[in-house]
């Protein structure tokens, strides 16, 4: 994937760049493997806004993603290489022998024609889905099962990839992008290779239209309210917090403040913190 630029010819486009979109080869989805998303616009059944700042947008349709990898032992051919307005990876469209048609998310290196297979003994090849313990160490993975049979629930993230440190027993150790290390259960299937469109996180809107058609509504600095507003409102001028830490509007502690249950149960698998070196 490249990023083109524009020619500063408006404000809005001179800071602007959009992917080029060269590794797309067919621009309409599979009309069977897409359903409507109704788009919440942050709020819950009540109508009552839960998520600030959401709303608006262009319409998607959802695009049905296998995350399982659970059609076993049978080989698929890529298709297609397309865009999915729902994720910043790419999606690959593959075509089993049997004539069933399903989407993954497209690893960096998958082409047009490439086969792949998910199963115990497939090969270590990029696309292919195996067992955590039949990778090798070392070996980079996305889409990592955390229950067995669940589908893949880590690193599905564009350019994303985490990597097979050690194995032990009923465990494998695995190091995520946020530098986490954690153990997995052995039997949780992985796809080999890294998410590809590694290019997405370089991306610059340009201008608060883009924003708006990705759904996101103007966020307000809680700093310039009035103080019925937010906590930090009130005061003349730029005014400091005038408390210990930046909270949220209804007074909880922002910023930095860990949110994670202390008693949930997987922490006993956390080998190593994210951001501890």
């Amino acid at each position: 994937m490249g990023i083109r630029s524009y020619r500063p010819l408006t404000p809005g486009t001179r800071q602007a760049t959009v992917s080029d979109f060269a590794e797309i080869t067919k621009d309409k989805p599979e009309k069977s493997l897409v359903k409507y998303k109704h788009n919440t616009k942050g709020r819950n059944n009540r109508g009552v806004v839960t998520s600030r700042h959401r709303g608006g947008g262009h319409k998607r349709l959802y695009r049905i993603i296998d995350f399982r990898r659970d059609k076993r032992n049978l080989p698929a051919k890529v298709a297609a290489i397309e865009y999915d307005p729902n994720r910043n990876a790419r999606i690959a469209l593959l075509f089993y022998q049997d004539g069933e048609k399903r989407y993954i998310l497209a690893p960096a290196g998958l082409t047009v024609g490439t086969l792949v297979i998910a199963g115990e003994n497939a090969p270590f090849e990029v696309g292919n889905a195996l067992p955590l313990f039949r990778i090798p160490l070392g070996t980079e993975v996305h889409n990592i099962e955390l229950v067995p049979g669940k589908g893949g629930q880590m690193v599905r993230s564009a350019g994303g990839s985490a990597q097979v440190v050690a194995k032990e027993g009923d465990y494998v150790t695995i190091r995520l992008p946020s530098k986490e290390v954690r153990m997995v259960r052995k039997e949780c299937y992985a796809t080999i290779g890294k998410v590809g469109n590694a290019d997405a996180r370089n991306l610059q809107l340009g201008k608060a239209g883009r924003t708006r058609h990705l759904g996101r509504r103007p966020h307000v600095r809680g700093s310039v309210m009035n103080p019925v507003d937010h906590p930090h409102g009130g005061g003349e001028g730029r005014a400091p917090i005038g408390r210990s830490g930046p909270v949220t509007p209804w007074g909880k502690p922002a910023l930095g403040v860990k949110t994670r249950n202390k008693k949930k149960r997987s922490s006993d698998l956390i080998v190593r913190r994210r951001g501890k070196g």
